[in-house]
């Protein structure tokens, strides 16, 4: 009996040797495969990044050939079918892989998905008519009043002017794009698609979704779950606002806000509605060069490093010059342009308060990226925690350089300079949250879901979009919905349905993420009201954000999340936030009907 349970326990050692040893050479295969993919992953993203960054600073038929042959060579790595099948066959032992191998598996077959080369001509496609998209795009030339003009110049309209007309001219010269874009547009959807299900993804939604882990129908319901809780104070805003235009314009008030009655193109933003809360006379002496270094020098005091002098001496951060023929992409971004230390921004700062907020937005991007880039984090995970995680990091920084007490410390505000809290949350809610979070998660989450998931037909692009701006904005077009027939398409005059397709529901995500962040930030760390505090200089912000920003994509963006917060996704801070002002609507706004049904 003894010998046998001597034999037994032999045998059981020399399995449990021989399955560690597997393992072992698991790993090491693993380990070689890897670096392989990374320093390829790495080289090739510089060499895409470098094209595209030149056809979208300096739009010419040169630069998009290159990005376009950047783009395919790029495709044709991650895309490579025995990366695929090695990655896929190291995958089936999951479980004796580490977390950080497993990682990066899962996150080179998403980005094979992208362009799997086990069908070439259709990556090709792909890329070629998203160059050309990418060029319709970037070089549209606007018009307004018989001149050329800047997206700028249509917004200036539209922030300043308050002649109906003008107004009007404005915003319809600004849908111009989407004619031009509409064909490249359906193509793509297809085109999409067709690359999503080529390594087993539904569709291109469900593909994009999938790097938060969700299906895309789980994605929607989030979307859903975010408005259905922040609902009540969306229709408190959406009545005051409209009383509050309607007198402004010298209108009866309307059932639906007419879509050039907002300063803001697409009504997702609602600024300017509350001019006493304007910052604008505050920059009147301010240079576009100093809110850029006001912006770095948030980042500096709490701990983060400069940033590299590539960064100024790469970066296109400022307008064009006027009698200047390049032509440049109008939608502000950063670049990680190597996985390494070369970090640049695309923007064209002018010496106002948007500007001053999305400076700081952006340099969070930045810094986001050299935080993680680091020999600890494999390039194929210097990326965030999810999509949503960088968004939120830089609208989480935009939120905190708008409080008072930074902008009187930064010498934006004077020293004498008594806040209107009220009018401070009622600006804050109109132009970085509320009616955004209707747009990002009603809008356009719905309608991406449907031009991928139900593959939406060409001949219902316009109808579909209207009625999702009518039934989650409350929202017209300044003829009434009828006006806009399909020989418009009004989505693919927003930049990110062309270039970053899918992808809205992060921003909406970002946004109640970064009132979870700054309630823990202002009550635990600093001990300040979130409604009214101050991050400049304080270290223990920066150790505590640098925590998060540092782990790049090595961390479930969810365990990650509750461990900052102490709370899962939620609403309740945001909530939190505005509840002075929603019990002030609720005042403003006694005996009026509330919203448009």
């Amino acid at each position: 009996m003894g010998r046998r349970n001597w034999s037994l326990s032999a045998a059981i050692v020399a399995t449990c040797l021989v399955a560690t040893a597997e393992t072992s050479r698991l790993g090491e295969r693993a380990d070689r495969f890897l670096a392989v993919v990374n320093a390829g992953f790495q080289a090739l993203t510089k060499v895409q990044n470098e094209a595209q960054w030149l056809a979208a600073t300096d739009v010419s038929p040169a630069h998009d050939a290159g990005s376009e042959v950047a783009g395919k060579a790029f495709a044709a790595f991650n895309g490579n079918p025995a990366i695929i099948t090695e990655a896929r066959e190291l995958l089936t032992h999951r479980n004796d892989l580490t977390e950080l191998q497993r990682r990066q598996l899962d996150r080179i077959l998403l980005n094979a998905a992208e362009g799997p080369m086990t069908n070439p001509e259709l990556v090709a496609a792909r890329v070629e008519t998203e160059t050309a998209q990418a060029s319709a795009l970037n070089g549209f030339q606007f018009h307004w009043n018989g001149t050329n003009a800047t997206a700028n110049t249509l917004d200036g309209v539209l922030t300043t002017s308050t002649d109906l007309s003008e107004r009007k001219n404005a915003w319809e010269a600004s849908k111009l794009t989407g004619p031009v874009l509409k064909p490249g547009l359906v193509k793509l959807q297809g085109l999409r698609n067709a690359v999503a299900r080529e390594l087993g993804h539904s569709n291109y939604f469900a593909l994009q979704v999938a790097g938060y882990g969700m299906s895309a129908e789980e994605m929607v319901r989030l979307n859903d779950e975010f408005l259905r809780e922040l609902r009540p104070l969306y229709l408190q805003l959406h009545t005051w606002a409209k009383y509050e235009l309607a007198k402004k314009y010298g209108q009866p008030v309307p059932k639906r806000i007419p879509a050039h009655w907002i300063n803001n193109r697409w009504g997702q933003e609602w600024d300017g509605l509350f001019p006493a809360a304007s910052l604008d006379r505050y920059f009147s002496n301010r240079s576009p060069e100093s809110i850029t270094k006001t912006a770095e020098q948030f980042y500096v005091g709490l701990g983060f490093g400069q940033l590299p002098s590539s960064f100024w001496e790469k970066s296109d951060l400022y307008p064009v010059p006027k009698g200047s023929d390049r032509r440049k992409n109008s939608h502000a971004s950063c670049w990680h342009v190597d996985l390494d230390h070369d970090v640049r921004s695309l923007m064209s700062i002018e010496a106002n308060p948007w500007w001053f907020f999305t400076a700081h937005h952006e340099l969070g991007h930045g810094y986001y990226f050299l935080a993680y880039t680091s020999p600890e984090i494999p390039p194929l995970l210097r990326i965030g925690a999810n999509p949503a995680f960088h968004e939120g990091i830089g609208e989480h920084i935009a939120l905190a350089a708008s409080q008072v007490p930074y902008l009187k410390q930064v010498g934006v505000l004077p020293a004498d300079y008594v806040e209107d809290e009220i009018g401070s949350l009622l600006d804050t809610a109109l132009s970085h949250a509320v009616p955004f979070l209707f747009w990002s998660s009603g809008v356009m989450t719905h309608w991406e879901y449907d031009l991928y998931a139900g593959d939406l037909p060409a001949n219902e692009y316009n109808a579909r979009w209207w009625k999702y701006v009518e039934d989650f904005q409350g929202i017209e077009a300044p003829n009434g919905s009828g006006s806009r027939s399909e020989s418009y398409c009004d989505a693919a005059t927003k930049t990110h349905i062309n270039d970053n397709p899918a992808y809205y529901y992060s921003y909406a995500i970002a946004t109640v993420q970064k009132f979870q962040l700054h309630q823990y930030i202002a009550e635990k760390i600093l001990h300040q009201r979130p409604q009214s505090c101050n991050y400049a200089g304080s270290k223990a912000v920066g150790d505590y954000l640098h925590k998060i920003l540092a782990v790049g994509g090595t961390r479930d963006w969810r365990v990650l999340l509750k461990e900052a917060t102490g709370e899962e996704l939620s609403t309740r801070a945001m909530k939190a936030y505005f509840a002075p002002l929603m019990t002030w609507l609720e005042e403003q706004n006694r005996g009026r009907t509330i919203g448009w049904e």
